[in-house]
């Protein structure tokens, strides 16, 4: 079973495997019909050029003339995306003075692909306790851990808030999301350009979008579990292809319709494929950093604060070195790498990286870190320790599953959209601030976590060694420290 490349991968309390219903194959243009040419693999290319319509024109233009089809054109940021099966396709195109940079954006020719998802399943009450609260609270050691339920008291969230979820798809007839997701606002961007399809953006082989989804707004209507921001709207951005993938022209176009549609926040629980780490010394992978990064900014102009997870692998993204498991759409090879390698998109600028912490409230063994890398925590779990005070003693995160069900993970991908969650919660108590304002309040309202005394050493194996730089308030594994959706609406605080 093939794992997706999300920000999860083997990191779930899995015990069984969830089969996910495949009808939402990635659907492909008519010449990908045959993906293997004499020539070489149809493979995806992002075209950079100067961001105005008539210079896009000429670059189409150009894509055409070196023997290429384009797929979508994003004249707002400059970025063509085109295909070809020649394998001098993207040499002849930088000679072009109308192009800026040209990459490929996979290593494997264009095909669908198949997964699964991994999830433990959790069992549902009848009904809502007593008290009133979900059926599924007590189990939410994680919305506890920031303060959720205080937050609840003052506010749930504002209806003029969107938050949008680029990931797996959701499922949007979920009795916990159905009254949250926004079909209008809601695309699969797996063609390279937006399909708004209600089908489309339905999740087919995996259930992490669901699962992020659910953290970020659960409804509160006593039925399962309840979200950071149950009062805002959620819209589903497919990202993720069938094989597991989010490959540049995925992540690009899932930018540019969540700056298109105004949301106030997005969720990426994800690093874009193939590349862990895209290296400038590279002409592939400095044009699709280059293609990605024009993407946030465009986002980000137009008012959107992109929450992204920091990554599971233990690694030190202030002192990079080697990366071991690239390109994971071919054959992946151990390779020296340096700063000026980035994990997209949480190495970008103005995106709030997210590290994770497990139900003590320190650093998840798998959680990336780094001093300056790392903007905030949020709960991610670890199904390492228990948690006495929940039914089950679980530390993994419960939330959404597709088909009407709920279920556990772990993993920065968990952590994220608690973040996300926080955000829309400030976006609520602040409908004027704009992401810089917002992301300035996530900072400034974290509860501080001093890094531990020596080196990080979980169970005394060295395996998920690691040591932590900065101060109490500033520092790699927490960065300002753990969010709090307490302090979100506190008006008096802000």
């Amino acid at each position: 079973m093939r794992v997706p490349r999300i920000r999860r991968s083997a990191l779930t309390t899995a015990a069984a495997c969830l089969a996910l219903a495949t009808t939402g194959a990635l659907a492909l243009p008519a010449a990908a019909a045959a993906a293997e040419t004499a020539d070489g693999p149809l493979l995806s290319y992002v075209v950079n050029t100067r961001a105005n319509h008539g210079q896009t024109q000429k670059a189409e233009r150009e894509v055409r003339a070196a023997g290429g089809t384009v797929v979508a054109s994003y004249e707002q940021i400059g970025v063509v995306i085109a295909h070809s099966a020649d394998p001098g396709f993207a040499a002849r195109l930088r000679k072009s003075k109308t192009v800026d940079s040209v990459g490929a954006s996979r290593t494997a020719g264009i095909q669908a692909g198949g997964a699964e998802g991994v999830v433990q399943e959790a069992e549902v009450p009848a009904g809502a306790p007593a008290d009133g609260s979900e059926p599924l609270w007590a189990n939410q050691w994680d919305m506890r851990q920031i303060g959720v339920d205080r937050a609840h008291g003052t506010t749930l969230g504002s209806r003029s808030v969107v938050v949008g979820v680029l990931d797996s798809g959701i499922d949007a007839t979920h009795e916990d999301l159905a009254a949250n997701v926004d079909p209008k606002l809601s695309a699969s961007c797996l063609g390279g350009r937006p399909d708004t399809d209600w089908q489309s953006w339905q999740p087919t082989t995996s259930s992490h979008g669901t699962h992020v989804a659910g953290t970020i707004a659960a409804a509160k209507n006593g039925k399962g579990v309840e979200g950071v921001a149950p009062g805002v709207r959620l819209a589903a951005v497919k990202v993720v292809d069938d094989g597991g993938f989010i490959y540049p022209e995925y992540a690009i176009c899932g930018f540019v319709w969540a700056a298109e549609h105004h949301f106030q926040v997005t969720n990426n629980s994800y690093y874009v494929d193939p590349w862990m780490f895209n290296c400038a010394g590279d002409p592939d992978q400095a044009a699709v950093s280059e293609a990605v990064r024009r993407a946030v900014d465009y986002s980000r102009r137009n008012g959107v604060l992109n929450i992204a997870a920091a990554g599971n692998e233990n690694i030190d993204l202030a002192h990079k070195t080697v990366d071991v498991s690239s390109p994971d759409d071919t054959d992946p090879a151990p390779r020296p790498i340096d700063d000026s390698c980035l994990d997209l998109p949480a190495e970008l600028p103005g995106v709030v990286a997210v590290s994770a912490i497990g139900a003590k409230g320190d650093k998840a063994y798998y959680s990336s870190y780094g001093l300056g890398k790392v903007t905030v925590a949020a709960p991610g779990g670890d199904s390492r320790y228990q948690v006495p005070d929940t039914p089950d003693g679980r530390g993994s995160v419960l939330s959404t599953l597709p088909g009407g069900k709920y279920g556990y993970s772990s993993g920065t991908s968990m952590a994220s959209p608690h973040v996300a969650g926080v955000a829309a919660l400030l976006a609520s108590t602040h409908p004027w601030a704009g992401p810089e304002v917002l992301r300035a309040l996530l900072v400034g309202q974290a509860d501080p976590h001093a890094c531990p005394s020596g080196v990080f050493d979980p169970g005394g194996t060295g395996e998920y060694k690691a040591t932590c730089e900065g101060s109490e308030g500033d520092n790699g594994f927490y960065g300002a420290g753990v969010v709090s959706a307490a302090k979100a609406v506190d008006r008096w605080r802000n």
